[in-house]
């Protein structure tokens, strides 16, 4: 299937009505922000055959994984919003300094206005739907772009949006980078991307242009530490299934694994344990083992296999994209595959027998988007205290991803802002300060020439 490119014409049409539509304050009453969060509810539920087709379609994934991984996301963070806006929207007091007396100050949240949500590939339900939860909350209208990539789950989107929004509130444009940069040269008030550091850079350098804020939601190398103390067992269960989880293609998945020495052999052993209880004896026959997105994708990352020792699987299949899961030990960390998000189901492995060695290798990288840590909880916590990452779990992978309570985002390299409950209003929303000063009295004290300048010093 073949994604059809929006034309620029659509595109300044569109961005056009969006931006009249929300000048038209039709987006910022609590009543309506909540009717289109129910909408979106009710599509969600009503499309989700025509979605668990189009995910197995592109991506070989199963029904079962795209409820844990796509939709039962997007749903939680729908059913937060619904029970919250109310609160969130609330304007609040607070309090004004004796200097500025008889005024009283609050905050109230305004939307934005226009929104620009671009998603990735490896999670193409989640990524789009999930910030687009937090624009309706916040009472801004959106023009979606999923990836060409995943084409049926793209088309399947576009299809459920148009059959449920009118395109002047919320918009599907779809296309390759050439309909990206068009997109970048419109001016929006604010751009939500999900991608690679690589082209999160372009987004940021087209949205300086307009000084349009921005969130990044980026990648990068998320280090995994198994250190002596681990239980062996969980850790290689937890990694198993967080590598594995959409064949690696996931921006949280773990990238590397620093292991200490004494665990390196138990580890390899309990991972082929913990693969076999995950995906039977043959990966490849697993319903719920997903395949590369693409050729490019598939060459890509198989050429990793040559950049270490095969210790656990290796085997590969261009036809099918299949790539078993792997792993790699004496690495050279200044190999291609240390250098690079892997994105795929390889997980080399590199030993150390200090943790601080551990610590120190991960601060001599750039800052991943998750950290994960298999020890002791107070040795974790030492491990954070000296490290810095978008987000991070002790003794799990990708977890914290699953907690709208907490916010999703990354740090330097990896991204900057987060989205997630209440930070996903807060993302598309404005604090906006406001003064109110009665007239009934006015103080003169502030006022040239300055009288009382001694008493007025003391009170500043």
């Amino acid at each position: 299937m073949n994604i059809t490119n929006t034309t620029n014409e659509d595109i300044k049409r569109i961005v056009c009505v969006q931006r009249n539509y929300f000048a038209s304050g039709a987006t910022r009453e609590y009543k309506y922000r909540k009717e289109q969060l129910k909408k979106l509810q009710r599509a969600l539920k009503e499309w989700e055959k025509p979605i668990f087709d189009a995910l197995w379609c592109d991506l070989h994934k199963s029904p079962e994984e795209a409820v844990i991984t796509e939709i039962s996301i997007v749903a939680g963070e729908i059913r937060n919003h619904i029970a919250h806006l109310k609160s969130w929207m609330k304007s609040r007091s607070v309090c004004t300094p004796i200097k500025m007396l008889p005024s009283r100050s609050r905050i109230i949240n305004e939307p934005l206005g226009c929104a620009l949500i671009m998603s990735p590939w490896n999670y193409p339900v989640q990524l789009l739907l999930n910030p687009l939860v937090g624009a309706i909350s916040a009472g801004c209208t959106a023009i979606l772009k999923p990836s060409p990539y995943v084409p049926n789950v793209s088309a399947t989107i576009e299809r459920m949006i148009k059959s449920t929004f009118n395109e002047e509130y919320i918009a599907v444009v779809q296309g390759n980078r050439e309909v990206n940069s068009a997109l970048l040269q419109e001016r929006f008030d604010i751009i939500l991307f999900t991608g690679s550091p690589a082209l999160g850079k372009t987004v940021m350098r087209e949205a300086a242009k307009t000084l349009t804020p921005v969130i990044l939601e980026l990648g990068g190398k998320s280090p995994c530490i198994v250190d002596a103390a681990a239980d062996t067992d969980i850790a290689a269960r937890r990694i198993a299934w967080g590598k594995t989880l959409n064949a690696g293609q996931t921006c949280i998945a773990p990238d590397y694994l620093l292991i200490h020495t004494s665990q390196r052999d138990k580890f390899v052993a309990a991972f082929a344990r913990e693969l076999k209880k995950l995906h039977g004896d043959d990966c490849r026959q697993s319903r719920h083992y997903v395949r590369l997105v693409s050729d490019k994708a598939f060459e890509r990352v198989a050429g990793y296999l040559k950049d270490g020792r095969i210790v656990l699987g290796g085997a590969t299949d261009a036809k099918e994209r299949y790539i078993e899961p792997t792993l790699l030990a004496d690495v050279n960390p200044e190999s291609p595959v240390m250098q690079e998000e892997i994105f795929g189901p390889i997980l080399p492995m590199i030993t150390f027998e200090e943790r601080e060695e551990a610590v120190q290798f991960i601060n001599s990288r750039e800052k991943p988007l998750a950290l994960y840590y298999f020890g002791k909880v107070k040795d974790g916590e030492e491990v954070l205290r000296h490290t810095s990452s978008g987000g991070a779990c002790i003794n799990d992978t990708i977890m914290h991803i699953a907690n709208e309570n907490i916010p999703f985002g990354g740090v330097g390299n990896s991204g900057m802002g987060s989205y997630h409950g209440k930070r996903s209003f807060d993302a598309f929303s404005h604090q906006r300060s406001v003064v109110s000063t009665t007239t009934l009295l006015d103080l003169p004290f502030r006022y040239m020439p300055y009288r009382m300048w001694n008493l007025v010093k003391r009170i500043l």
